[in-house]
């Protein structure tokens, strides 16, 4: 929930912060948001399972930005689940005109200027290599086992690391649960454990 209200039309610094677990707290992240001259700050509590857009405050910060403002994080991570995600919400916001800005210094478009469309650009091509590669890795390596008899292993209970790295590679790529079942020829419900960590 915000913590404090705006008081003009001006551009304006909005702060978003998130811990993922119960046992977190997310107040000294609200504390250095408001030191770093927030006039509102959105935070909640959502694992890094919860998507987007059940991420209610997230959701209500990005919606009270406008042209001209500047979106304060405390590290990039907060602002999406996957690397991929993170930069496509960057050259979202350039495009809307709203400066991104993380606490531990890592990027600050408003300070960047006329360099701010060329940093974000670069992050999205890399973002865009990055995924392409893990496609990649993952595709190559289910064809060598098939093609050499590799078991995948989709009907047994059990997974090997292999198989739990292929799931989270997939993930980190953006593909959805049910295309991920599909590719590693792994249940739903096995492919939902290796996310949530018990794999």
């Amino acid at each position: 929930m915000p913590t404090s209200t705006p008081t003009t039309d001006a551009p304006r610094s909005i702060g978003y912060a998130r811990v993922s677990t119960a046992s977190q707290d997310e107040t000294a992240q609200v504390a250095a948001l408001n030191a770093a001259g927030c006039e509102l700050v959105f935070h909640e509590r959502a694992s890094t399972r919860v998507k987007d857009t059940e991420r209610h405050q997230l959701q209500a910060a990005l919606a009270a930005l406008r042209p001209g403002d500047e979106l304060v994080v405390p590290k990039l991570d907060r602002l999406g689940r996957t690397q991929v995600e993170v930069i496509n919400r960057l050259h979202d916001l350039q495009e809307q005109g709203v400066h991104v800005r993380t606490l531990d210094g890592l990027i600050n478009t408003r300070a960047l200027g006329k360099m701010a469309p060329l940093v974000v650009g670069l992050l999205t091509g890399l973002a865009e290599v990055e995924r392409e590669l893990i496609r990649e890795r993952v595709t190559e390596s289910i064809e060598y086992r098939r093609t050499t008899g590799g078991d995948l292993g989709g009907r047994r209970k059990s997974y090997t690391p292999e198989q739990a790295q292929l799931v989270k590679d997939l993930r980190e790529a953006g593909d959805s649960l049910r295309t991920i079942t599909r590719k590693v020829n792994l249940s739903l419900g096995a492919v939902q454990r290796i996310l949530e960590g018990e794999g």
